[in-house]
């Protein structure tokens, strides 16, 4: 059971990873041809919100069982976790092509976090 729940878990890392760096790209576009994101792509950022919760639960349940190789690789589940809700919920104060721009680089940064996670796992 264990390891099934650590293959998936290392699956759904390189899933997020590809996932956050083709919105970042797509949020990317519609910053620089001056539009705001589109509801598809809001709804597409909150999918990633829930899938690093999911990946999150996962966590939760392997490091019950076993240690990661390095304590940092859990600040950065961590660090994903709050931050993309953070910047979702503070971006919507603003204009919609600020918006998009702050929620284009958190994609980029997340990518990285969930990059230096899988590197570090």
């Amino acid at each position: 059971m264990i390891d099934t729940l650590s293959f998936l878990h290392a699956r759904f890392a390189i899933a997020l990873l590809l996932f956050a760096a083709g919105l970042g790209a797509w949020g990317s576009v519609a910053f620089l041809v001056r539009r705001g994101i589109s509801p598809g792509f809001r709804s597409a950022y909150l999918l990633m919100i829930g899938l690093t919760a999911l990946q999150g639960l996962l966590g939760i349940v392997l490091i019950t069982s076993h240690q990661p190789r390095e304590l940092l690789h859990v600040v950065y589940g961590i660090f994903a976790f709050l931050f993309l809700p953070g910047v979702y919920f503070w971006a919507a104060r603003g204009s919609r092509v600020r918006e998009g721009a702050f929620m284009a680089i958190a994609c980029w940064i997340v990518a990285i976090a969930y990059g230096r996670g899988i590197l570090t796992g």
